[in-house]
């Protein structure tokens, strides 16, 4: 059904996972202005925004599973949709500002990088399930984080 470009185009972030150096750090950046309608979209409409939450993280596995296969990688570095949909959980339902968005940005990369227990064993996970689950374990770490951040005032 799909052709192997448009995965690797979807799968790289149209193309920014390409980018030599911090592919991932790249990656999140495209997930912000996505992030941002996803969060408009639940201010009016939260059903459908979580329906479409979820939907993402599925067709990111999906899309996950088939990109590494044409490339025939466990885990490419290229592949970054694993990094916008974790941001999209990361940022789901965040006030619109920009501290809060600095700050989930900021958490998200650290616990995407770090990969506290259990997002290590996550992403063991054969497959698509093994890229994109470690990252929307990091987005739940960065979501709790962040509404704890708001809570305090500090973002």
């Amino acid at each position: 059904m799909f052709g192997q470009t448009a995965i690797l185009f979807l799968v790289t972030g149209a193309g920014t996972g390409y980018f030599p150096w911090f592919p991932g750090t790249i990656g999140t950046l495209v997930a912000v202005p996505l992030s941002l309608g996803l969060i408009r979209l639940a201010l009016t409409y939260f059903p459908f925004a979580l329906f479409t939450l979820v939907g993402s993280i599925l067709c990111a596995i999906w899309l996950s599973t088939k990109g590494a296969a044409i490339l025939k990688q466990k885990d490419p570095r290229i592949i970054v949709i694993d990094e916008i949909v974790g941001f999209l959980v990361a940022n789901f339902f965040a006030p619109p500002r920009l501290l809060a968005l600095i700050w989930a940005f900021l958490l998200f990369r650290f616990f995407d990088i770090t990969k506290p227990f259990p997002a290590d064993k996550l992403e063991r996970l054969p497959g698509g399930s093994g890229i994109v689950l470690d990252d929307v374990m990091a987005g739940l770490y960065t979501l709790l984080s962040l509404r704890l951040l708001l809570e305090l005032g500090w973002a």
